[in-house]
This record gives C-alpha cells, structure tokens and sequence, in this order.
C-alpha cells in the first residue's frame, strides 16, 4: 500500500486507531454531505497498521462512568457511532455497573444527573436498595460494603480489533486511503503552520494535519517544538507546573473459567466495575492483604480469549514524562505486568463474587502489557496546537470515545465550534479551567 503515498493531500490523519479512523470516515462524510470534498482527500498514515497501538489492545469498555462531567455529552455521541453499525464494530450493549462505598454517594448522585441530563440513560441505587440491585443480577456477590451503584443501561463493550476491522471498512467505503508501514518522522514548517510530512516512505505536502497517535503524542508534540512542561490554573486559583504528557503502564488481564460468565437470567452481564476506597484487599486462602483499597473492572473476554474467561484490570501504574514506546504493547517486555497483578485481581473477584474465589490458578500467562500518554490533568485535549494541526490526545480514554471524530468533523468542515469539544481546549490551562483530582485511586476518572 506504501505505492500509493500521494506527493500532495488536502487532509492528513495521522495514526490508525480509533480517533485517526473515526475522524476520516465522518470528516469523508461531512465533506459528501456539504458537497466540498470526499475521501479521496483524505489519508490516514500508520507507521505499522490500523489498531497497532491502544486501540488493538484495549479492554474494550464502552462507558460513561467519569466524574468530570464535561465528558459525558461526547459518550453520547460515541454511543451513537457504535450503534450506526453494532455488528460490524461488535458492540455488545449489555450495559455497564460500578459501584462503591459511601464517601463516593455524592459523586454519583452528581454523575447520574448529569449522564440522564444529556439523554444518556442511567439508574441510581443507594444503601439496601443497591446490594439488591446488584444480587439481582449476580446472586453470589457479596456485596458487603457497597452503598451506592449506577447502571448505564447504553453502555457495553466491543472485540476491540472487530471495531478496527469495522471502523477501517467505513473508511475505504468513503473513498479514505489507510497507508499502513509509513511512519511520520518530521514536519516542514513555514509561518507557524505544516507544510509538508516527512515520511519513512517519502514528503507529502498537506494543508490540514490530524494528530491522533495515542501513547507516541509525545514525539510528535516535540517534533513540532511545542513545551515539555505546562502551566496549569485550577478554578480555585491554585496553579501548577506539570510535565505535558506523563505516561503510565496498563494493568489488565484475563481469566480462565470452567463455566459460563453469565448473569441470573443467563444473559451476558453487564461490565461491572468496582471501587471501595477503604476497603483493602484480602488474598483468599491466606488472608495476605494485598492492597488497602479495591479497584477492579472485568467483563466477558470474547474475542480476547481462546476459550471461556472473562477479562478486566486494575488501576495502571505511573512510569514518568518518559517512556519506551517500541515495541508497543505485549511486545515490550519492559512494561509487562508483574505476578503482583494476578494475584491482585484475581483476589479482587474472587472478594466480589462466589464464583471467582480462589481463581488464581486460572489466570491466563500471557504477555499483557500497553501504555498510555496521559495529559497535564488525565483530561482529553481535542483542540487546534497549530493553526493547521488538531490534536486528539485522549489520556488514554481513547476506545471507548468513537464520537470524537464525528464531533472534530462537524468542526472542520461547518468552520464551528463544537460545544461538547470546547471543555478541552488547550486553553483552559492558561484560563483557570485546568480539571481537578475526582474522588478516586486512579486517574481515568
């Protein structure tokens, strides 16, 4: 496919995973629709092939559960992407439950209004009323210390390479060239704009960039001599110099089981996630506490496995403003994670549910590793970093969020702000609107 490298091309994706495709198949779209263009303009350049990076290997959640309220209008539209065409992205709309402990009622009481306020429809369970709600489903969770639980009911998950395979075949639909093995290695300048991409495979002129390269943001960032380290106003006027992109190491897994994961009404569950905060966990058989507070989500591992089990993960772990990004994934023995981990979740369950205790035996050994670039405040930017060259830096969000791209055309192509993008902007940095620390362990909430 490198043959087809044009000397020239009006727009310029730059990486294959869900951000870079799903902003070529709708920008191809809105041109149709507007009668200014087509795909034919469009290219999307991977320097290894669609899905090589976060995307191929997420866990493959599609939710809403994020305490900065800012996103759920954008999970709105997501949810809207992944039901254009449910079977070719392989959505499983089972729904999606987290549950916690008391200091967090507030905060989904906070999160339940403002999901039903843009049309995405949740249900809200506190005290008693959450632990039946939860054993209606599951009979054998053990739901001490659990008070409050919210079911996004248009929530669900996805086989994370169906959804490339899917969101690819939408793209050449519309006439949009994947070139995969052509890595951008450097951008000619003039006047503070792009004027050219420096290629493995040769320069291609361009006149509107797209930045969608997941966990190597960083390298492009520096490439086009933009800062390591930012300045950070918060709404409460404190202020904060942070490294621009922090990475960190994901923990997620899978496990093997004997029967079907199924619900009480032998359907498939929904995505459950899990966060006691001062709840620690205990190792079954031992009593060994490995770790003072539970964080865990899992589902059924469909196209991940290869036979029955279910797949989750944990809190990831900071690595710091630099990383190893090659080899990506469950290729770099570097950031594979530890023993630790399996004990940790398969725990976690089994402190959960009947059915998973003493299920360490049956974690699957295999490499499972990814990382992610993660933002000054672990908040998306969608925003223009030069004046023909827009960012989607999803601090690795990313999977779940297949309605940024239908949003960033509609911004391209009408010439209009886009009021669910403005939030994340990069100029709340500078304006006093810098996203705060949720009440959570982990960072993608």
């Amino acid at each position: 496919m490198t043959n087809d490298l044009p000397s020239s091309i009006t727009y310029a994706v730059i990486g294959a995973g869900v951000h870079g495709m799903s902003t070529a198949w709708h920008l191809a779209m809105e041109l149709e629709k507007k009668g200014t263009g087509s795909g034919a303009d469009i290219i999307v350049l991977d320097k290894t092939a669609p899905g090589a990076g976060a995307t191929g290997i997420a866990c493959g959640c599609v939710r809403n559960f994020y305490m900065t309220e800012e996103l759920h209008p954008i999970l709105r539209h997501s949810v809207d992407v992944w039901m254009h065409d449910p079977v070719n992205f392989g959505f499983q709309q089972v729904g999606y439950i987290s549950c916690g402990e008391t200091n967090q009622i507030a905060d989904y009481e906070n999160l339940h209004r403002s999901q039903n306020a843009v049309d995405y429809h949740s249900d809200l369970y506190v005290g008693a009323d959450a632990r039946s709600f939860l054993t209606n489903i599951w009979p054998d969770f053990k739901t001490d210390g659990i008070d409050v639980a919210i079911h996004e009911k248009i929530s669900g998950y996805a086989g994370t390479m169906q959804f490339v395979r899917g969101l690819a075949e939408k793209c050449r639909q519309h006439g949009v060239r994947i070139l995969s093995g052509v890595e951008v290695e450097n951008y000619d300048m003039a006047d503070g704009t792009v004027s050219a991409l420096h290629t493995s495979q040769g320069v291609i002129k361009v006149d509107t960039v797209f930045l969608c390269v997941g966990a190597w943001v960083g390298k492009h960032w520096n490439l086009l001599g933009k800062p390591t380290a930012l300045d950070c106003a918060y709404p409460d006027g404190g202020s904060a110099t942070k490294d621009m992109w922090t990475y960190w190491r994901l923990l997620e897994g899978e496990v093997y089981i004997d029967e079907p994961y199924r619900a009480a009404n032998d359907l498939d569950p929904p995505v459950l996630h899990v966060e006691l905060m001062n709840t620690p966990v205990i190792e079954h058989g031992t009593g060994r506490e490995l770790d003072d507070h539970l964080y865990v989500y899992w589902k059924n591992g469909a196209e991940r496995m290869d036979r029955m089990g279910v797949q989750g993960g944990t809190i990831p772990v900071m690595i710091g403003p630099e990383a190893k990004l090659d080899p990506y994934g469950h290729d770099n023995k570097d950031y594979q994670a530890e023993p630790e981990f399996a004990d940790y979740i398969c725990a976690a369950m089994g402190q959960l549910m009947g059915r998973f205790e003493g299920c360490r035996p049956n974690f699957r050994d295999r490499p499972n590793g990814g990382i992610g670039a993660f933002t000054p405040d672990n908040v998306p930017i969608f925003d223009w970093i030069l004046p023909n060259v827009y960012m989607c830096a999803d601090s690795n969000h990313g999977f779940k969020m297949a309605g940024v791209g239908k949003l960033v055309a509609r911004q391209i192509v009408g010439g209009n702000d886009v009021a669910e993008l403005k939030p994340f902007g990069m100029d709340r940095f500078a304006a006093g609107r810098t996203f705060g620390a949720s009440n959570s362990h982990c960072p993608w909430v």
